[in-house]
């Protein structure tokens, strides 16, 4: 149940993010037309590949967190036995969630109030700014949520006697990329 809803998760947040990228493609490629062949450079284009970058940037690390792509130095743990190195993945996944909702939720959302609150504009576009910080707590969210089914997929796989001792053979086969 919880491999199918992770699946689900990754599949949409990575078409999200491709959407989001095409888009941004997109929007450059028009800024460059209508810069050098109209020589009438559009007002906005600039400040939406910028917001773009932003969702994009946050949105790839929540995916990248999730499918465990993202930086990682393993050298003691794949020296580790296999449940003291599970140990130390749980206590990894524990640290990421504690960052995801400390400072990517409860600030993000403290962020996305203030600024909707003081009601402050994007000078080209005139979007509310809180909706562009908005992606800061939604990729928290998303990743804690990563956060914790990974810690619900070690505390079974500690609970499960296991014959090998190194836990890097075991990782491929919980965590393969598209």
């Amino acid at each position: 149940m919880m491999l199918k809803i992770r699946k689900i998760l990754d599949n949409i947040l990575k078409w999200v993010v491709v959407v989001l990228m095409a888009i941004s493609v997109f929007n450059v490629l028009w800024q460059v037309f209508t810069r050098f062949i109209l020589h009438h450079p559009s007002s906005y284009t600039e400040e939406l590949a910028r917001y773009l970058l932003i969702w994009v940037g946050l949105l790839g690390a929540a995916y990248a967190a999730g499918n465990k792509m993202h930086l990682a130095i393993d050298l003691f743990s794949a020296k580790m036995q296999r449940n003291n190195a599970l140990r130390l993945q749980i206590f990894i996944q524990i640290c990421i969630l504690l960052f995801a909702v400390a400072v990517m939720v409860i600030g993000g959302l403290r962020l996305v109030t203030i600024t909707l609150t003081l009601n402050q504009l994007s000078a080209a576009l005139q979007v509310k700014l809180g909706y562009v910080y908005l992606v800061l707590p939604i990729s928290g969210i998303l990743i804690a949520v990563y956060a914790i089914m990974e810690i619900i997929s070690l505390i079974c796989q500690l609970s499960q006697p296991d014959a090998t001792n190194n836990l890097s053979e075991k990782r491929t086969e919980y965590h393969g990329v598209d």
